[in-house]
């Protein structure tokens, strides 16, 4: 039997233990970082630019966990389902937030209910490249090579349903181009045919056809942001031909499990804005033709509002193009 004294002394140091958990700080231990893509891939690299920086702000190591597959959808239904206390987090961009639910007629998670976001880091805006054989410099002179063209020009993307044919489905009734899309397993295997010709041309990261566009192997025509990027002075927006409000980006940025006390959130946030404003960082998204995301985008609010745009920007683009969930 215990003692009345035993019994109170007990209570007494489970109290005092319950209260230095309550008070202790945030982070105790490493953080778990899922980066649901292939390692070296433009959002795996984004990810790594600002790991090492929100450790530091932190005091704390965060360590990445590349969990490819599923368009993004594996890696994220593991951090969506983790435990709620900040020890595990997702990298997250369109592939998962966006599009992997979409195409899914029974999504495992919801992007805007099971994740709380913390802010976005970096927005890649794409770019219309045509192949050196297609001989037009700009998007009308694009639109009317096109409309000669027959059949029209055959313009790849990294997949039906993904974040390149998302736009190009939202381009293409915008503008009644005659063009037809032409699918790819991930932008990587589409360049070979871009270069050779064997099609016109693909919707996708400016960053991954820069260098090609450069060395005069490809042509950037159009590129889907907000200003012309200093990287490509001559090469004008979407929306200056026109196109009103016409902007497509894939984004990179942290998101914790929904449920992730308000303080963790904040320090996370903080954490995250200090790291993008690294010169190092800053030159290295710049190099990549990308953009820092704006003080507003670099917030939970800011990061939630701008996921559900793109959001409903997809089902738009789906209902357009006929695209049904599998």
């Amino acid at each position: 039997m215990i003692s009345r004294r035993q019994l109170l002394q007990t209570v007494s140091a489970a109290g005092l233990l319950a209260s230095g958990a309550a008070w202790a700080k945030y982070p105790e231990r490493p953080i778990r970082l899922i980066v649901p893509l292939a390692a070296g891939g433009n959002g795996d690299i984004m990810a790594r630019l600002v790991q090492t920086l929100m450790g530091a702000s932190l005091n704390q190591s965060i360590v990445v966990d590349n969990k490819g597959g599923a368009g993004g959808g594996l890696g994220t239904d593991i951090a969506a389902h983790s435990p709620a206390d900040g020890y595990t987090l997702l990298w997250g961009s369109n592939g998962s937030m966006v599009n992997s639910p979409l195409m899914l007629r029974k999504p495992r998670y919801d992007p805007l209910k099971d994740f709380q976001a913390v802010g976005l880091m970096s927005l890649v805006p794409m770019a219309l490249v045509v192949s050196k054989n297609i001989p037009v410099t700009n998007l009308k002179e694009f639109l009317a090579y096109a409309a000669k063209s027959g059949k029209g020009l055959n313009i790849g993307t990294s997949g039906i349903g993904g974040a390149n044919h998302i736009p190009l489905e939202l381009f293409k009734a915008a503008t009644k181009a005659n063009i037809e899309h032409v699918p790819y397993k991930g932008g990587g295997s589409a360049l070979p045919d871009l270069m050779s010709g064997h099609v016109d041309g693909l919707l996708t990261e400016v960053s991954t056809v820069m260098d090609m566009h450069n060395e005069g192997r490809v042509r950037i025509v159009g590129l889907a942001a907000d200003q012309r990027s200093p990287l490509l002075p001559n090469v004008e927006t979407f929306i200056e031909f026109g196109l009103k409000d016409f902007t497509a980006y894939t984004f990179n940025g942290l998101w914790a499990p929904a449920g992730v006390p308000a303080d963790v959130i904040q320090s996370l946030q903080v954490a995250l804005a200090t790291a993008v404003k690294d010169s190092n960082v800053i030159a290295n998204v710049t190099k990549r033709a990308a953009l820092i995301a704006s003080a507003e985008l670099q917030t939970p609010a800011g990061a939630r509002a701008f996921l559900a745009k793109e959001i409903a920007r997809a089902r738009q683009a789906m209902q357009i193009a006929n695209i049904q969930p599998e």
